[in-house]
């Protein structure tokens, strides 16, 4: 498995994920999606350019999506229905970087500054 190291925002998206989702359907609900989006984490680390991940030239260079629904059936118990969330990564070397957390409704564009794979 490859390392992964998670930006400042991945870290502020998965904190407001997990904030909104406590919020709106429970503890319960909030915790199986802190594991969904741990599993899927994991599973991209072990194999960044697996064929269900997409890569994303129009959205930078390098960077690769995973949506968590990909995951959702690799989690133990009873798994999340709808999860909307895309992880946006890039590869450096052995090391995968966690860019960004978005809603899959969002403008991806808008939010993935070329800055923020380099802090």
């Amino acid at each position: 498995m490859a390392k992964y190291h998670l930006t400042g925002p991945a870290n502020d998206d998965i904190a407001d994920a997990l904030d909104w989702s406590v919020e709106r359907f429970g503890e319960n609900e909030r915790n199986r999606y802190a594991v969904l989006i741990a599993s899927a984490i994991r599973e991209l680390a072990a194999d960044p350019e697996h064929a269900s991940s997409k890569a994303r030239p129009e959205l930078g260079e390098r960077i690769r999506s995973w949506h968590l629904r990909i995951s959702r059936d690799h989690v133990e118990g009873n798994h999340v229905q709808q999860p909307r969330h895309v992880i946006f990564y890039r590869v450096d070397g052995d090391l995968v970087i966690i860019g960004r957390v978005l809603h899959d409704v969002m403008d991806f564009q808008r939010h993935l500054d070329d800055a923020l794979w380099y802090e």
